[in-house]
């Protein structure tokens, strides 16, 4: 096989490769001597068939595997020759595409090579991790929402008004077009205006009603109602109110705490303490990995792969103009050109990638398998019912694994580097912490 480079351009490369006809030909006489000894044929004895026959019946289709293999073996050979390693799919084309047997095979090999990654001195680089404790006040605050959740109701002064965020307990009875409807009445039922659980317009109907009136509450349904019967139907409720409760809070004390699964009040301050001090250790390791990732861009330059810049920036450039428009949920829209600033951001992605991709090798940093199977079982969550399924689908696309194992390799390897640089503690508040945080997704 003669190899001819053909371009030498930055990171781009390019070659012409031929394999001649008599090597073509002497690799299907090797398949075919490979093969003889297990071949039987009519009027000959198994091994025994003559070569000329079998290349006849055989040749055509041992052929293409010869030539297929041979270039394979070329281009595997050149790279590790070379020491390249190229950033996409090598492009490989036969040139001469009117061949016919007996003529050589000429091919043409074009790609882009991922550059040199200079040496990085982790040592030199000096962070600062923020620590959030969790305050009284913190966890008192915290607190103060988990018994709004735990809320309960008590009758208001007779007389008073419902207003939004109030009970609601009253018999209702829908009709359409004057009949009564399947799942249309109730008694006793506990409504709490404002929480949207009835059709649109229902519930701001019953602003302003008090205990023991009557009132017909008219309401259309929705057009893509989920009984079609009813779809765009008007609907009149008779409804005839019981009684009119206001939220109350429930007390802060050790029955609470029960409930949430705690063993008094104080076991439950401790477990929400730690819940939110790891919810700051994660938003600090964020503004940590943000002030890592800065610092290696300022330290590292290197050649970029232009098709690997051009791809991200096309995928930037495509997620934040759906993320422009949110009403727009499939692919069948316009092309959208990456801008400067999209390239730019793009850079900066594919350089870091490298980066971290040659430290992490070099670390011989590794995603276990128990690791992949709690990010796909996280992922799975996101699909109840279909968790099976979700399961199935990753373990059959190699692109979706890559997807849920790059993040935690990326984050395996700036957890190396932290451990060999130099990072400090600085303690500081919670707004602070949220300070800077904002701060961080504003540069995005």
């Amino acid at each position: 096989m003669q190899v001819t480079e053909t371009l030498n351009e930055g990171l781009k490369r390019a070659y012409k490769l031929m394999l001649t006809a008599q090597e073509l030909d002497d690799k299907v006489n090797e398949k075919l001597a490979e093969a003889q000894p297990e071949i039987e044929m009519k009027g000959f004895r198994k091994g025994k068939v003559p070569m000329a026959l079998l290349k006849k019946q055989f040749g055509p289709r041992l052929m293409g595997e010869a030539m297929q293999e041979t270039i394979d073996g070329a281009m595997n050979k050149h790279f590790e020759d070379s020491g390249d390693r190229p950033a996409l799919q090598p492009e490989v084309k036969m040139t001469n595409e009117d061949w016919k047997e007996g003529d050589d095979v000429h091919v043409e090999m074009a790609y882009e090579k991922l550059p040199e990654i200079p040496e990085v001195d982790l040592a030199s680089i000096s962070l600062e991790r923020m620590v959030v404790k969790a305050d009284d006040a913190a966890v008192d605050e915290a607190l103060a929402s988990l018994a709004e959740t735990a809320q309960d109701f008590k009758d208001r002064k007779k007389g008073s008004k419902a207003k939004d965020g109030d009970q609601v307990v009253f018999d209702f009875l829908g009709k359409v077009d004057g009949e009564p409807f399947e799942g249309g009445s109730a008694e006793d039922y506990p409504l709490v205006l404002g929480s949207g659980q009835f059709i649109p317009g229902f519930e701001e109907q019953l602003a302003g009603v008090k205990a023991g009136e009557e009132k017909d509450v008219t309401v259309t349904f929705p057009e893509e109602y989920q009984a079609e019967h009813l779809a765009g139907k008007e609907a009149v409720f008779s409804c005839t109110i019981k009684e009119v409760k206001e939220p109350v809070a429930a007390e802060i004390d050790d029955e609470l705490a029960k409930k949430f699964g705690a063993e008094d009040l104080a076991a439950l301050k401790g477990q929400i303490g730690e819940r939110l001090e790891a919810e700051y250790a994660g938003a600090a390791r964020a503004v940590l990995k943000r002030g890592l990732l800065d610092k290696l861009d300022e330290m590292v330059k290197f050649d970029l792969p232009p098709s690997l810049v051009e791809a991200e920036a096309k995928q930037i450039a495509h997620q934040l103009w759906h993320e422009e428009h949110p009403e727009v949920h499939d692919h069948n829209h316009d092309g959208i050109e990456p801008t400067e600033e999209h390239t730019k951001l793009a850079e900066r992605r594919v350089r870091l990638g490298l980066l971290l991709a040659e430290l992490g090798q070099k670390a011989e940093v590794q995603v276990t398998d128990a690791e992949m199977t709690q990010a796909i079982m996280n992922q799975a969550r996101q699909y109840p019912g279909q968790e099976r399924q979700f399961f199935e689908f990753v373990q059959q696309n190699q692109q979706m694994q890559q997807q849920l194992r790059a993040p935690i390799f990326e984050d395996k390897v700036v957890d190396y580097v932290c451990e060999l640089a130099q990072v400090s503690e600085k303690e500081i508040s919670k707004d602070e912490l949220q300070k800077a945080v904002e701060e961080m997704e504003n540069d995005d």
